[in-house]
């Protein structure tokens, strides 16, 4: 396997395991508290990576973990949850399936990607292909959870860009980088949580299991792999992974909770998953953005995933 395989692959497990939270939260976690379930994912988690790596960010890292913790945390868990809320979850998925074009426009603004007719067909594909799998006929609109689903991929596919161009700080590794960003994303919702959704509910020790999952499995070690992708691939790339999070739960559906699937949702699977792995193709090195401390070196950016986590202060 090459290595530019070997990271897409390890990035892929990410969008994979974030096709599970529907079941978890479904089957583990107590109904209506879409926030305090984001505030568990986020701030946890979070909180461990940065008592594992012990390092805090420094001069303007300050600002930047807080934009980007917002965005890829803060701002999109809200609005994702919103969606969820006020629309069907196939519509929900499918306005959420646009953020692929959404990066296209991003990096060609403030990355300088141009925007090619593949990048915009695999987009435009993926989203048709996850309309099939997901889509019920007669399903309804809201206009508020259709805004609220568009906002929540603007702010993901904002995350993305961003930590695309501004990479992480030299000596730093992507463990370090993915605890502020939760951390920072976790404070963003905590107000919010407890404002609208009030305290916490009773715990059982189901909900307890299922929080654990989400925190540390869905969303630590699922965004450590995300954040350390965008960094290897090109934004386009990354965020065309993205499909095989409802394709996902769509298999969890129907093997775990006897879901339909029938021949037209096989058929947007295909579509979908094809979207996917044509995004994959192209140049092994993708084109670093002009920025200060934007990125590792070459020879970095080539390391095992024990050097990220070397890098980040954790010793095996």
């Amino acid at each position: 396997m090459s290595r530019k395989a070997a990271v897409v692959a390890l990035t892929a497990l990410a969008p994979i395991s974030w096709g599970s939270t529907y079941f978890v939260t479904t089957e583990f976690l107590p109904p209506d508290r879409p926030l305090f379930t984001g505030l568990m994912r986020a701030l946890p988690a979070g909180l461990l990576l940065l008592a594992l790596t012990r390092k805090l960010p420094q001069g303007a890292w300050w600002w930047k973990s807080a934009v980007l913790g917002a965005l890829n945390i803060g701002a999109f868990f809200p609005l994702l949850f919103l969606a969820a809320y006020r629309l069907p979850g196939g519509v929900a998925a499918v306005v959420g399936s646009v953020g692929p074009l959404f990066v296209v426009g991003l990096a060609a603004l403030f990355l300088g990607d141009k925007p090619t007719a593949k990048s915009l067909i695999t987009a435009v594909a993926a989203a048709f292909g996850v309309s099939l799998v997901v889509l019920k006929a007669g399903a309804a609109l809201d206009l508020v959870g259709v805004v609220a689903g568009l906002l929540s991929a603007l702010s993901m596919s904002a995350g993305v860009v961003f930590t695309k161009r501004w990479g992480r700080p030299e000596g730093v590794g992507a463990l370090a980088l993915t605890g502020w960003q939760l951390t920072a994303g976790g404070l963003v919702i905590l107000p919010i949580a407890f404002l609208i959704e009030g305290a916490p509910p009773a715990l059982t020790g189901t909900n307890l299991a299922g929080y654990a999952y989400l925190a540390f499995g869905n969303t630590a070690i699922s965004y450590f792999l995300w954040f350390r992708g965008i960094e290897r691939l090109s934004a386009s790339s990354a965020t065309l992974l993205g499909p095989l999070s409802p394709i996902t739960a769509a298999i969890i559906g129907w093997v775990a909770l006897g879901q339909a699937l029938g021949p037209v949702q096989v058929v947007g699977m295909v579509i979908a998953f094809g979207a996917t792995l044509v995004g994959q193709m192209g140049p092994r090195t993708p084109k670093k953005p002009e920025a200060t401390e934007s990125f590792t070196s070459p020879e970095q950016n080539g390391q095992e995933l024990s050097m990220d986590l070397e890098d980040s202060g954790v010793r095996r």
